[in-house]
């Protein structure tokens, strides 16, 4: 009976993975101002420690 229907229920379950793998890409994309304000923020802080560790060696 299996070998009958392997076809049908392998590209049922290849559409199920696509379509799950396109839903999780859009529920949990993050915004592009989301990820260039946390870019910024993590540039600024390595500066500034980078700046820190400056004062401390002269």
């Amino acid at each position: 009976m299996l070998a009958k229907i392997w076809k049908k229920i392998c590209i049922l379950i290849l559409i199920v993975a696509c379509l799950f793998n396109i839903v999780t890409k859009f529920v949990g994309k993050v915004s592009f101002n989301a990820e260039a304000l946390s870019s910024a923020k993590y540039i600024h802080d390595e500066y500034l420690s980078e700046q820190k560790s400056e004062n401390i060696i002269k």
